[in-house]
């Protein structure tokens, strides 16, 4: 079994991101940890899914890489265009952001990552608000193949557990 620490460590990195900007979008050091928080959360979510699937993780801040285990072990993760198309230049954000006093990034293109990572996110059902698609038979389903001890505690958890097993509750749905 996953542990959902993982994917609210993402959520958090996220939100702390999106608060630090807006109290300072002026400030390039603000922008930059900015960067390196969504840098963490996309991560963290890859890592978090792959671990999910019973893969270990290697010790690495390569999206590319973690992107591409996550295609050839059929993860549950859902790798938006966006993230695929830019996971090198977020890679940068680790380490540039963080040791690199003479990197900048733009505003513009710290809430354009803002944007699309929150889409990323919430694809994956790493939201607070509880997926649509979670009917009450299918959160009984749910249930039933969590250990009792995982058991969802609010929506988050419910979402993110849903998204971790919705094709396994797709093929029991086929097979009753």
């Amino acid at each position: 079994m996953c542990d959902i620490r993982y994917f609210r460590m993402a959520r958090h990195h996220f939100i702390s991101a999106k608060e630090a900007l807006k109290c300072f979008s002026w400030d390039e050091l603000f922008i930059n940890d900015t960067a390196y928080k969504l840098q963490q959360c996309v991560e963290f979510t890859l890592k978090a899914f792959l671990e999910c699937k019973g893969v270990t993780v290697p010790e690495t801040h390569q999206l590319n890489k973690l992107i591409r285990m996550s295609k050839d072990n059929g993860s549950a993760c859902i790798i938006t265009e966006w993230l695929e198309k830019n996971a090198i230049q977020i890679t940068e954000w680790e380490s540039q952001t963080r040791y690199n006093f003479d990197y900048y990034l733009e505003l513009q293109q710290i809430q354009e990552a803002i944007s699309e990572i929150d889409k990323f996110l919430s694809v994956n059902g790493l939201t607070d608000i509880r997926d649509p698609e979670i009917t009450k038979d299918i959160e009984e389903k749910l249930l039933s193949i969590i250990p009792k001890n995982y058991a969802p505690t609010d929506n988050f958890e419910l979402n993110v557990y849903y998204h971790i097993f919705k094709k396994r509750l797709s093929q029991k749905k086929v097979a009753e």
